[in-house]
């Protein structure tokens, strides 16, 4: 691993206070013998890893990284205390309720300028149906109480494509969710995963054009107040892109540390065991996947179309000694043709057309990349 060359770092929170019927990330209910445990065992990790000066981000997430109790949280940002000399954002994934005062005033002590909250939707059928365990009211209050604290930068989550939800109550979501002046908005469309309760259950999402309908009347009423629609699922005010996922979709590398988290490095990718009880065995473990240098490339493609300001076609020469028409010379010719793809002196960049057809870009791709 070239340390020197890692801007970012992320934590794997596997805790939630309960269990959201459409999660499949890896997460267990808390328990505080567990999750001392596993605290014991990320003190372990970041003990023995090789982490260069300078990280710019750090992002905490998970599961809930604030259903940790007041000390374990403290004892968790302790941890990664060496490494925020330098960043400019640290961002703390958060529910509602699992967030105390205290919990606050920790996040601030130890210079946490960013959070994550899941809002989801205002609608408390919705929510009960979803196994959440909060209200809009909650949020409400939540934005305001950081916000009085100095943590401004704040980022909510909203789904559509939810279960019985009409257009009417995700419009009236996303209304609500705007007048709490949120710095950023990220908005995901209901995936079914086979291990989510979702999955086993065999509950599916709206039909295809109901998402795609919500989606657009997503996009023009955030734009139209004032979002930025930066990247694919994500907007933003007031230049307040997410500074560590935006270095991850321009496919930047970052330590990963925690079970259930993931790393990349110049080489390739690394994932943590899957499950607590091997974590705890060998915090140090890694499976690691390398990936040739056309895997490489496509993957830079497959990230950066994510960006509405697409990738630099400099920056892609820098790192792999050939100009992206010179990689995909048919695939890009072809999508320019069509529409979907623009090409300028320096950057490929989707159309709005081809951002609404995002997969079918990166097929293509995929296809002349004969991955």
């Amino acid at each position: 691993m070239t340390a020197a060359k890692i801007p970012s770092l992320y934590v794997h929170v596997p805790f939630c206070a309960s269990i959201c019927y459409y999660c499949d990330f890896f997460r267990q209910v808390y328990r505080k013998e567990t999750a001392d445990a596993w605290l014991n065992a990320l003190e372990y990790e970041l003990l023995h890893a090789d982490i260069n000066e300078g990280i710019e981000t750090i992002y905490i997430g998970g599961g809930t990284p604030s259903s940790l109790s007041e000390s374990q949280l403290d004892r968790l940002l302790s941890l990664l205390d060496p490494y925020k000399n330098k960043i400019s954002e640290y961002t703390v994934e958060v529910n509602p309720e699992t967030v105390t005062q205290a919990k606050i005033d920790l996040l601030l002590k130890h210079g946490v300028n960013r959070v994550s909250i899941g809002l989801q939707s205002h609608d408390a059928a919705l929510l009960k149906k979803l196994n959440r365990n909060h209200s809009f009211e909650n949020v409400s209050r939540l934005v305001n109480q950081f916000s009085a604290c100095g943590i401004s930068n704040i980022s909510l989550d909203l789904m559509y494509s939810l279960p019985t939800q009409t257009m009417e109550s995700l419009q009236r979501s996303t209304e609500l969710a705007v007048s709490l002046n949120p710095s950023h908005l990220s908005l995901y469309s209901l995936t079914i995963e086979e291990n989510s309760v979702f999955g086993k259950q065999g509950v599916r999402p709206l039909d295809e054009d109901t998402e795609a309908d919500m989606y657009e009347w997503i996009c023009s009423y955030l734009t139209d107040h004032g979002y930025d629609h930066y990247e694919i699922s994500n907007f933003a005010r007031d230049g307040k892109e997410s500074l560590h996922n935006t270095r991850i979709w321009e496919y930047d590398d970052f330590y990963g540390f925690g079970c259930g988290a993931s790393g990349k490095d110049e080489k390739g990718r690394y994932d943590h065991p899957g499950t607590l009880k091997q974590y705890l065995a060998d915090p140090a473990a890694r499976t690691y996947t390398y990936l040739s240098k056309e895997e490489r490339m496509y993957e830079t493609v497959m990230m950066g179309l994510r960006l509405s300001r697409g990738i630099s076609r400099t920056r892609f020469r820098k790192m792999y000694g050939i100009d992206l028409t010179e990689v995909y010379p048919e695939t890009i010719a072809s999508l320019c043709r069509e529409g979907m793809l623009i090409l300028t002196e320096d950057r490929l960049f989707c159309s709005a057309h081809g951002f609404e057809l995002l997969n079918t870009v990166l097929v293509r791709f995929m296809e002349e990349a004969d991955l």
